[in-house]
């Protein structure tokens, strides 16, 4: 039988500073490809393009704080996604449970806004979050457990539920009628706010989603819970062998990680937008999946995946802004970028073997 040209072999073992060599390459590859690009479809100065990108997230304190907003949000719901994950269920969801966070938040404020102290508001509202994106994400772990149900996608259409019950009641208590937003506090009152911390806005949401930054990996990395979801991720019968619960995993792991993306829905709600309407979560409950799978769902290395995504989202604005052009080529620049981000974790996890090597390997 005639030998393949190569074979492509998992590696076993790679030094840290190899992998990060071979990201910093691909991150230097992508650019170049993109300042080839951008010289040929505009003619346009691929140092100035790259330039306003640096720009748009860095140029002034206010864009610094909303690049950092960006970043803590995308993160919280990326730490949602990841525990699940971790144990191989996989959670399409997250959008979904972050609206049904954000929609309880915004009707404790509602209801309650103006008629109790601003401190007992946030209260409530949080408890209301964390436990509304909690049931949402419950639901399909309550199938996949009892009846073993395609997670992903339930998870997935649960999403589309949660998009139609927000559009409801945006029409419903839309303020003014018809401006497809809902007017959350009567008045100028601004109770149940995420209150400002050194004067700046944003920077309550940054810490939380810090602290729970280091929380989610302690959990995960040393606690009993995160090795039994890591146990359960690797093979449920070896789980079951050993005397772990699987549906128990499951149902409590999900438990966490819709209130995780409850959580999210409340800082968007009470901390960032104070309104909600069906793009509050803006695609993010999607996006958090890459950012999970890029860190290897380690909680730490995603603050780095969510920078990166968060900091070419806001420059790719910046590029259509500065230059008049079209926000299709922003966003080529950004796909480019992210293609060799990701495909560079095949290099670090593999490598090729053509014929001739092969043969010499096996002769020495």
């Amino acid at each position: 039988m005639k030998e393949p040209l190569f074979h492509i072999i998992k590696r076993t073992d790679v030094v840290w500073w190899k992998a990060w060599l071979i990201r910093a390459i691909a991150i230097l590859a992508a650019f170049l490809v993109a300042a080839i690009l951008t010289v040929i479809m505009t003619g346009l100065n691929p140092f100035s393009v790259f330039g306003a990108m640096f720009s748009g997230a860095f140029g002034t304190e206010r864009r610094i704080l909303k690049l950092f907003q960006g970043t803590a949000i995308l993160l919280c719901i990326g730490l949602a996604v990841t525990p699940a994950f971790r144990m191989r269920f996989w959670n399409i969801g997250a959008e979904g449970q972050v609206l049904a966070g954000g929609m309880a938040a915004a009707t404790v404020l509602i209801f309650a806004g103006d008629r109790m102290p601003s401190a007992f508001v946030i209260i409530l509202c949080l408890a209301a979050a964390v436990t509304a994106g909690a049931i949402w994400a419950v639901i399909p772990a309550l199938f996949k457990a009892k009846w073993n149900t395609n997670e992903t996608l339930f998870t997935l259409m649960m999403n589309y539920i949660a998009i139609q019950i927000i559009k409801y009641f945006v029409l419903l208590w839309s303020v003014p009628k018809g401006s497809g937003q809902i007017g959350i506090i009567n008045g100028t009152s601004q109770s149940g706010w995420l209150p400002k911390l050194f004067g700046q806005d944003y920077i309550f949401n940054i810490v939380i989603v810090a602290i729970l930054t280091v929380l989610v990996f302690v959990y995960l990395r040393y606690t009993k819970h995160g090795y039994e979801i890591s146990v359960v991720g690797e093979s449920e019968k070896t789980a079951r062998y050993i005397g772990i619960n699987v549906k128990k995993v499951i149902i409590r792991t999900m438990i966490l990680s819709g209130a995780i993306a409850g959580l999210a829905g409340f800082l968007l709600v009470n901390g960032t937008d104070h309104t909600i309407s069906a793009d509050t979560a803006g695609g993010n409950g999607f996006t958090a999946i890459m950012v999970s799978w890029l860190a290897k769902f380690n909680p730490l290395v995603m603050f780095l995946s969510s920078f990166l995504i968060v900091f070419l989202q806001k420059g790719a604005g910046q590029i259509t802004t500065d230059f008049g052009l079209n926000k299709s080529f922003s966003d080529i620049l950004t796909g480019i970028i992210i293609f060799f981000i990701i495909g560079c974790e095949f290099f670090i996890n593999y490598r090729i073997v053509f014929r001739s090597s092969r043969k010499e390997a096996e002769k020495s």
